[in-house]
């Protein structure tokens, strides 16, 4: 059994991080020190230290100091987004946050995983969407591959196999449809403000 999987064989030569080995170690001594110990309050300071890499932050975004990006510049944030204490941001292929999302403390947004029943244990990457006005709550594991839709709310320590459907709230490990967030005159009224939002 034991040489079924042969770690010591294995090869990410295909994959490629989007930055030579020095700008990744430089962005991880940064994030570890002048992004990890800023003071709370100094989100115009992290924004400033992500955009340096290469990340797209929209205007208003707030990311705590706690929160971890593995690399910046495939990660895009849309304006107004929260990122909360402890989340994680395994981008190893792109991730996309919308305008207007909560992101919640602890959190994990994984875009990298492995074939398990490849004896290299080959790795597999898949971007994460997340689009506008979607709230992902504490503790929420989302996979590769996934979208969560406009306005969608992933409930609390939820583990996200599949995508998620605009409005709809999902709970549980395997996440599944709870509800719907608003109803339809709740949720006409709530596009047309998040509209007016981001038209502002």
């Amino acid at each position: 059994m034991n040489n079924l999987i042969r770690l010591d064989l294995y090869d990410q030569t295909g994959y490629s991080r989007g930055r030579n080995g020095l700008i990744v170690l430089l962005w991880w001594f940064v994030q570890g020190s002048l992004f990890r110990y800023s003071l709370q309050p100094m989100y115009s300071w992290r924004r400033l230290l992500l955009k340096l890499f290469g990340a797209d932050i929209g205007v208003g975004v707030k990311i705590r100091p706690s929160a971890k990006i593995t690399y910046p510049w495939k990660v895009k944030v849309g304006e107004h987004s929260w990122i909360g204490d402890n989340a994680e941001l395994y981008s190893l292929d792109t991730i996309s946050v919308g305008s207007h999302c909560v992101i919640s403390q602890n959190s994990y947004l994984c875009t990298g995983s492995h074939q398990a029943t490849d004896p290299h244990f080959s790795l597999v990457v898949k971007p994460i969407v997340i689009e506008d006005g979607a709230w992902i709550a504490s503790d929420v594991f989302l996979y590769p591959g996934v979208t969560v839709g406009s306005m969608a709310v992933v409930a609390a320590r939820s583990t996200v196999l599949n995508n998620v459907p605009a409005n709809e709230v999902h709970a549980g490990t395997p996440a599944k449809y709870i509800k719907m967030r608003f109803e339809s005159g709740e949720e006409d009224a709530a596009y047309n403000s998040k509209i007016h939002l981001l038209r502002r």
